[in-house]
């Protein structure tokens, strides 16, 4: 199973974007997103560091970098795992002397790069923003297609 920390990158940067009252803290953030504060400190973090937010200690707490209009899924997908990351882990230790076993690495990595990309295209088409105003409208975002 991947990781959960995109969908709580995302849950953090809804909860930044629809704070209204200036109360975006670790602690605040860890209670909606269900987890401790150091897990939303940590990904916050990752966040801060790609330019999404801005993050000051105490009262206040984060902020967006810019307007959620100009953040992608893909830029806190980006943000969350990083380019040489890959998405999906290829076993390496093959036996190069069985006909299958010695291609089935770049067999898979060039499949798997594949579907990535596909997944990165479609992050790069939704805002937060976007997602944001389907929490306002109570209704689900469907997918493009």
């Amino acid at each position: 199973m991947i990781a959960t920390r995109f969908s709580v990158a995302l849950h953090i940067l809804l909860l930044v974007a629809d704070d209204s009252a200036g109360d975006s803290t670790s602690a605040r953030l860890a209670w909606s997103i269900g987890t401790n504060p150091v897990v939303v400190r940590r990904i916050a973090g990752q966040l801060s560091r790609a330019g999404l937010i801005s993050v000051q200690r105490g009262p206040g707490g984060a902020s967006l970098s810019r307007p959620a209009s100009q953040i992608t899924l893909r830029d806190v997908w980006r943000a969350i795992h990083p380019e040489k990351e890959k998405l999906l882990g290829i076993h390496q230790k093959t036996n190069a002397e069985c006909p299958v076993g010695r291609h089935v690495p770049a067999l898979l990595r060039q499949r798997f790069d594949a579907a990535e990309m596909v997944l990165l295209q479609d992050l790069d088409t939704t805002t937060i923003a976007q997602l944001a105003e389907g929490l306002r409208q109570g209704t689900p975002m469907r997918a493009a297609g």
